[in-house]
């Protein structure tokens, strides 16, 4: 399906922070992107980068205290989500911008049956009486794969298996119709062949629907095949943007590198020792103003030490934070 040129959602240097006793934690520092309608982007990195955060902070959910989103706008139909009083922003959640939260069998809650949990939104949001909330929340699950979805809407979470949760997760957020759809690691409780049919199920169903995706991971495996273009965050930042193709064909920040390297390749299985990048990620409290990866990076650069490096544009949008594309070297 071609892209809109329609932008639904933009970030503008959005920042939060957190608020402990160790110090502050800049867990997103100046972020900025924009969302078309029907786009699937990934925003990629590894645990502590900031990808939840992120989100949470664009449906202004960042618990507060410790939490704090002290800067930036997340503008949706022309207003800032982030100046929105509670109940404009209980319209918008969930009907307008939904999430799939991490953990599908944490999240459905496990006292109440998938009916009551499903079709409370769809009340709330769609304003239909009880029966045709529920017709209608049968026939999302049904689209989300659920075998005998009349019997099914009425079980509790704990008698479906983690896919299946996953599904009913899938469904509770697309039965409102929203514009754009947030699924934070949707797939890391489950086993690789179910990730594929729920990455299958996601892409269908939202282009069905016509929603935008934001699909947050760890890998940059999950996103190869679904998404249209890519962010790569690291340390509270994003360090390189692009289309999909352009990321994994001619990637130009060191972790990005690092990132694609360590996915296991079944044309290398078994040749060779799969790559792992140096160290750990940084601690955030109180990062000194210079690029975070260089402790990790074999390329690094003296200036890498003391400033943090500019946003360079390469062809069709591509841009990354790096000192050795600045500078003429490697990338």
């Amino acid at each position: 399906m071609a892209l809109s040129e329609k932008t639904i959602l933009q970030v503008k240097n959005l920042s939060t922070r957190f608020f402990t006793d160790e110090g502050v934690v800049k867990a997103v520092e100046d972020v900025s992107f924009s969302l078309r309608k029907g786009e699937i982007m990934g925003i990629v990195g590894e645990s502590g980068s900031g990808k939840s955060v992120t989100n949470l902070s664009i449906i202004n959910l960042v618990q507060s205290p410790p939490g704090k989103i002290v800067g930036g706008e997340v503008i949706y139909n022309g207003e800032d989500i982030l100046k929105m009083n509670e109940k404009k922003l209980r319209e918008i959640r969930g009907a307008k911008i939904a999430m799939i939260f991490q953990d599908p069998m944490t999240s459905l809650n496990p006292f109440l049956r998938i009916s009551t949990q499903i079709i409370e939104t769809i009340q709330l949001h769609q304003k239909l009486n009880k029966k045709d909330a529920r017709k209608r929340a049968i026939e999302m699950l049904t689209m989300a794969g659920i075998p005998a979805a009349e019997e099914r809407i009425n079980s509790y979470p704990h008698q479906f298996s983690g896919g299946m949760c996953q599904r009913v997760m899938i469904a509770m957020g697309l039965s409102c119709n929203p514009e754009i759809l947030i699924a934070d690691e949707p797939t890391s409780a489950l086993d690789v062949t179910i990730q594929a049919q729920i990455l299958d199920l996601m892409k269908d169903l939202t282009r069905k629907f016509e929603a935008a995706v934001i699909l947050i991971t760890h890998s940059l495996g999950v996103v190869a095949g679904m998404c249209d273009t890519i962010y790569v965050m690291y340390a509270g930042r994003i360090v390189e943007r692009g289309l999909t193709e352009d990321i994994f064909e001619n990637p130009k920040h060191p972790y990005t590198k690092g990132l694609i390297s360590s996915v296991p390749r079944l044309d290398k299985l078994g040749t060779e020792r799969l790559f792992s990048i140096p160290g750990q990620p940084p601690n955030v409290i109180d990062l000194p103003p210079c690029c975070p990866f260089f402790p990790r990076c074999a390329q690094a650069l003296d200036i890498c030490k003391t400033q943090y490096p500019p946003s360079k544009e390469y062809d069709n949008g591509h841009v990354a934070s790096c000192w050795l594309g600045n500078s003429g070297e490697g990338a």
